[in-house]
């Protein structure tokens, strides 16, 4: 949504544009930092609305599959009108409160709303902070609006209704070490295609001046695309140290790129196994897996079963291709709270608990408690046989 950084974010090119009508590219000057999901919902469900208005089918591509999952579910909350619509002179209260410590976050949401706070974690400040803004600027907790939600009808445990209900998703998915493979390929072509010159250009215009006063945010809007950030040493070195060390840190630029990459693509991939195959209740559309591993397949395996599943939703039979179907909990809790006081660490559902106490650092911290609780007890048993025969010597004496 963004202008600016094109390659590093992988914008749709000019070319393919052409050959189809797209929306919402480049359109938020990279200067606001506090455009949110809320905006992106609004404009494009209206997008949405002026689409089938012509009898045409809106494709929502992604990307972001929180932003997908805006347009699905109605599962966000509008709050107060913002007071201006100046580019960056809203005050975002968000924001705002992100810059406080986190516990403090967590003790004032545990005063307005317990029901949240016992949700979410300490130390997820985001969440923290937008359910603090929530209360703040309506005047409602905001368990109680997302219970509100979830109990209109076509409702269900992790949201409101279906906006669409006619909708299918299709997940194109590979092997992982396909994917890893084409994702490292994919930053070399970035590279070749002028990533760096984009970096330099971009951070002289809008981030350079932000670093020398020390107010660089990679937490909020464009900022925090991957692949700017890790390029900071790189981008604030350059022109400053000797072409050794410059060389060493577009490497490390390079690849700590290609490992956050993969690392998204594979949250990418547990989200929608978790938020759109494992979701509760009758509100889900179908997701059909496309495997995309092999390119040369691309027509037989991809193009062709797509066409065939979108033509059948199309013309209201059933498509011929069955929906991905993995198995769910219904009694699985995903936002329980638990604190391990051995690790001294809060974790926050019934699958996080489970894997926490099958981890290394949990068996590990239980192996030193047991190993600690047995030495005490050998000590104790010591302790007492000393006392035992000290007894027994004092009885001897006349």
């Amino acid at each position: 949504v963004y202008k600016g950084l094109d390659i590093i974010t992988n914008k749709v090119s000019p070319q393919e544009q052409r050959l189809c009508r797209h929306h919402m590219i480049s359109f938020v000057d990279p200067l606001v930092s506090n455009y949110t999901v809320v905006d992106f919902r609004d404009k494009a469900v209206a997008l949405i609305s002026y689409i089938f208005a012509r009898d045409k089918i809106p494709i929502v591509v992604g990307g972001t599959n929180y932003y997908i999952e805006s347009l699905l579910w109605k599962v966000l909350i509008n709050t107060k009108e913002k007071a201006s619509t100046a580019p960056g002179l809203v005050a975002d209260r968000k924001v705002e409160l992100e810059q406080l410590d986190g516990i403090e976050l967590h003790r004032r949401l545990s005063q307005v709303d317990p029901e949240m706070a016992a949700k979410l974690h300490p130390h997820d400040k985001r969440k923290v902070a937008r359910s603090l803004q929530v209360f703040e600027e309506t005047g409602i907790p905001h368990s109680e609006i997302l219970h509100q939600q979830q109990e209109e009808e076509g409702g269900g445990p992790l949201g409101g209704p279906l906006k669409y209900p006619h909708s299918c998703i299709l997940w194109l998915h590979a092997d992982q070490a396909v994917l890893d493979q084409r994702l490292e390929k994919r930053v070399d072509d970035m590279l070749a295609a002028g990533l760096l010159e984009e970096l330099r250009d971009f951070h002289r215009r809008y981030n350079q001046e932000k670093v020398a006063e020390n107010r660089q945010d990679y937490q909020h809007g464009i900022f925090q695309s991957i692949g700017f950030k890790e390029f900071h040493e790189y981008l604030v070195s350059e022109g400053n140290c000797s072409p050794e060390t410059s060389a060493l840190l577009l490497q490390k630029g390079i690849q700590a790129l290609k490992q956050v990459t993969k690392r998204y693509a594979r949250r990418q991939n547990k989200w929608v196994r978790n938020r759109f195959l494992r979701r509760p209740g009758p509100n889900v559309p179908p997701v059909y897996g496309l495997e995309v591993s092999d390119l040369v397949r691309w027509e037989e395996d991809v193009l062709k079963p797509a066409l065939e599943i979108v033509e059948s939703f199309i013309q209201g039979r059933e498509p011929p291709a069955e929906p991905v179907k993995m198995e769910y909990d219904i009694n699985e809790n995903k936002r329980s709270h638990r604190m391990c006081e051995l690790c001294d660490r809060v974790i926050i559902g019934d699958r996080e608990w489970a894997a926490h106490t099958r981890s290394k650092s949990h068996l590990h911290h239980l192996k030193k408690r047991r190993k600690l609780e047995a030495a005490s007890r050998a000590a104790e048993t010591e302790g007492d046989s000393g006392r035992a025969e000290t007894s027994g010597e004092d009885s001897s004496l006349p």
